[in-house]
């Protein structure tokens, strides 16, 4: 009998320990949402007194039985600093389903995206989710590598819009990029060097579906990412020097390619 390739065997793991991750959320808000998703897989809740009571009606919605700890003794495995407020919840991460379904589903129209290039920095992600579900986005895409996974600072930050707003991370951006486009998406990366801003890129346009390209803090859109967008757009700034944080730029940049 033949040995299996390196690379099946390597899938086969990968897909054994995505099966077994588990992420800790964590604050009132972020369990809240949590507990209600009928989406959301839950296995473990730990509360203190406090937390029970003001989560009450979730709690019995969604059929888990808490554990009630005493606040000095909250036995949760969370990062000392974070500000859980008495609750934390174990849980599965969120599976969307396919990019095409998530980026084009029935029945909606003037369809909007972030995709986002090495923007590691979960509470940046998180406040991006939060833009997304103000205007209307139907994702935010992200990759597997070098991408905010899904975590429970990212889902405080994001005050329960992580578990409404599809989060997706693709394994390679510029094919995601080059698939969005076989689907009619306009691809626009931002880049403060750019000749147009996203008004004029869109004069006309805004019935199109429209996909906003996003990169980090500092080294922005990787050259690849450049080539592969439909144009490079920017941020009409008022004064002469114009700098915004990526969770602050993408919602500018979600209002200005609003429909």
């Amino acid at each position: 009998m033949s040995e299996k390739p390196k690379w099946v065997i390597e899938k086969e793991q990968a897909k054994r320990a995505a099966a077994a991750q588990t992420v800790w959320l964590f604050g009132l808000h972020a369990v809240r949402d949590a507990l209600v998703n009928p989406k959301r897989e839950k296995l473990r809740l730990i509360l203190t007194p406090n937390a029970a009571s003001k989560l009450d009606d979730a709690i019995k919605e969604s059929g888990v039985e808490p554990e009630i700890h005493d606040p000095r003794r909250f036995k949760a495995p969370l990062d000392p600093q974070s500000v859980h407020q008495g609750a934390a919840l174990e849980v599965k991460p969120l599976n969307w389903g396919p990019l095409e379904e998530v980026a084009i589903p029935s029945g909606a129209d003037a369809l909007r995206l972030v995709l986002l290039d090495r923007v590691t920095d979960p509470h940046n992600v998180g406040a991006i989710l939060r833009s997304a579900e103000v205007f209307g986005a139907q994702a935010v895409i992200g990759t597997r590598h070098h991408s905010a996974p899904e975590t429970g600072a990212l889902a405080k930050t994001a005050s329960g819009a992580l578990e409404r707003q599809p989060y997706l991370r693709m394994r390679n951006l510029s094919d995601t990029i080059l698939e969005l486009q076989k689907m009619g998406f306009l691809v626009l990366g931002l880049d403060g060097e750019a000749d147009q801003t996203i008004e004029q890129a869109l004069d006309g346009r805004r019935d199109m579906p429209v996909a906003l390209v996003l990169g980090a803090e500092g080294p922005g859109l990787r050259e690849k990412t450049k080539e592969t967008v439909d144009r490079l757009v920017k941020i009409d700034f008022a004064g002469e020097f114009g700098s915004l944080n990526v969770s602050n730029a993408a919602a500018v940049a979600l209002y200005a390619a609003r429909p």
